[in-house]
């Protein structure tokens, strides 16, 4: 055999075993086809991947939710917030105000959600895009058309001081509590609407097809076909809007309404006008307290009804 290098030898397989190639850069002893095994994978353990949004929360939230609370406990605050008047009215005043709101929403809500859905007009799906940029208005520019509209310098005033001749106008009641909850209402229903127009959007118009054209009338099939498939949306909608009411803080400042103190309000009087940093804490842990507790009841009663 002329030509091969000497020192060479020649490897010839056993019989019935096929030779196959490595291929370029494989490592020894691995065929390129071989897949690695969970031993010999190098795989990063679950739990530092929690470590960034952990830490994340821990300085954003957890830290300054730490310092409130620790600040709240300084010796005898629960004692003096507790037994102070303006505590027990500004809880008192909140919670009617946000009951009374969400109810309000609730029933404003569903009527207008009602008419957009199933109600054909000019402009019905225009209407429905609305709600969506509704959404996005920080309350206080709601509150200020409001102002610009029955404001004691408002145009109603100003059309009854024109039309009349007095020197001013009767529109006085956006300073005390209905001023506060009708803007309360006006803008928060919409956060009631979007969940029942997906719930509307959803329903098979057979149903109240079929119940029309067995005599019933317009009211009925609200409330016996339109009414029940709703109830999950108006659960949603309506723990949303009460926990929102319950800390809503920049309707009640622009409204100018100095009777009303809710607990936002007092956070806010005492930390910024009283420097009383401690007490201003121990109100706010009242209002974390009232918020997360309502959002377990809603999540207790939402997992009880199968919702």
């Amino acid at each position: 055999m002329a030509g091969r290098a000497p020192g060479l030898v020649e490897e010839h397989p056993a019989p019935g075993v096929v030779p196959h190639p490595s291929a370029p850069g494989a490592p020894p002893g691995r065929s390129p086809g071989e897949e690695r095994t969970p031993a010999t994978r190098r795989t990063v353990p679950v739990w530092v991947w929690a470590l960034p949004p952990v830490a994340v929360l821990a300085v954003v939230f957890l830290y300054p939710l730490a310092l409130v609370v620790q600040e709240s406990l300084a010796p005898g605050a629960y004692g003096d917030v507790f037994a102070s008047a303006s505590f027990r009215e500004a809880l008192v005043t909140t919670v009617w105000l946000a009951v009374a709101s969400t109810a309000g929403c609730l029933v404003l809500g569903f009527v207008l959600a009602v008419v957009i859905a199933f109600v054909p007009f000019p402009g019905g799906k225009a209407v429905s895009k609305f709600i969506d940029v509704f959404l996005s208005f920080p309350s206080f520019l709601i509150t200020l058309a409001l102002l610009f509209l029955y404001g004691t310098v408002g145009m109603a005033n100003g059309v009854w001081t024109d039309v009349t001749g007095e020197p001013t106008g009767p529109f006085r009641f956006l300073t005390t509590p209905w001023g506060v909850l009708l803007a309360e209402i006006t803008y928060f229903t919409p956060f009631v609407m979007r969940p029942l127009l997906a719930a509307f959007s959803q329903m098979e118009t057979a149903q109240l097809e079929v119940a029309s054209s067995l005599g019933a009338r317009p009211l009925r099939i609200v409330r016996q076909v339109i009414l029940p498939e709703a109830l999950p949306a108006l659960a949603a909608g309506g723990s949303l809007v009460l926990v929102m009411c319950l800390n809503e803080f920049g309707i009640v400042l622009f409204t100018g309404a100095k009777g009303v103190t809710t607990l936002p309000m007092l956070v806010y009087s005492k930390a910024i006008l009283e420097s009383d940093y401690a007490a201003a804490c121990v109100v706010a842990v009242v209002s974390i307290a009232l918020s997360v507790g309502l959002y377990v009841l809603y999540r207790g009663v939402s997992r009880r009804a199968g919702a």
